[in-house]
């Protein structure tokens, strides 16, 4: 792939997931870099704790010390989780030597996840949002979507632009994407501004009053 595509290895970010094996990640992670045409990937992730025997736990803490072993053969330069609650993160830190770097989750206006955010601040994990655009491409319409088209104007911008700052004037990552050039072009403007404390607050008391999750409904219910 990196080949392929005429870039340095080195100006490339590459995350992969595992869940399907996740009996046997050392293949699993064989196979990705395989397909990728890699040596390493820069961040691992489990896709879901939804595994094994969740009940006690042991099922999670082996699969992250598969994971910490991977990042120690240099394969992958950082380990994290997606989809985790405070109750998953608990369990493997209670036996890792490496905590998670990350946990991506969804995270949108209506669904903010404010303890599962303070958990990972208070232990040093990232977040990074995936679904931030729900609001105006799944949720629409909704109550913040007055604010979203005022604060647009604002700033000469369009809503899931102000989205998409929103998460980053929170210390999130925010992943999105598009088939289209332009949109991921038009995207970057969320950098060119930034939101002041009063409106996200705004946005934050708007959004909660509606519950939305677009995705793992089968595990979490539409909270």
């Amino acid at each position: 792939m990196c080949r392929e595509s005429g870039i340095d290895r080195s100006k490339l970010y590459i995350t992969t997931k595992v869940l399907p094996n996740i009996t046997d990640i050392p293949s699993a992670i064989a196979t990705s870099l395989k397909k990728l045409q890699l040596d390493y990937v820069d961040l691992y992730l489990i896709h879901a704790p939804f595994f094994g025997n969740e009940s006690n736990g042991t099922d999670l803490q082996s699969a992250w010390k598969a994971m910490e072993d991977i990042k120690s053969r240099g394969l992958a330069k950082s380990i994290g989780v997606s989809n985790f609650m405070p109750e998953h993160l608990s369990t493997i830190m209670q036996t890792a030597t490496t905590p998670p770097a990350i946990n991506q989750i969804e995270f949108h206006t209506y669904l903010q996840q404010p303890d599962l955010l303070a958990f990972h601040k208070k232990h040093g994990i990232a977040t990074e949002a995936y679904g931030p655009l729900t609001p105006v491409t799944k949720a629409a319409p909704g109550p913040v979507d007055d604010i979203l088209a005022s604060l647009a104007k604002k700033y000469a911008v369009n809503p899931g632009e102000v989205l998409l700052r929103w998460c980053v004037d929170q210390d999130v990552v925010a992943v999105t994407t598009s088939g289209k050039e332009q949109r991921l072009s038009d995207y970057l403007r969320a950098m060119t501004f930034k939101l002041t404390p009063k409106e996200i607050e705004r946005i934050n008391e708007a959004g909660q009053g509606k519950k939305f999750r677009g995705f793992w409904t089968h595990k979490f219910g539409n909270e």
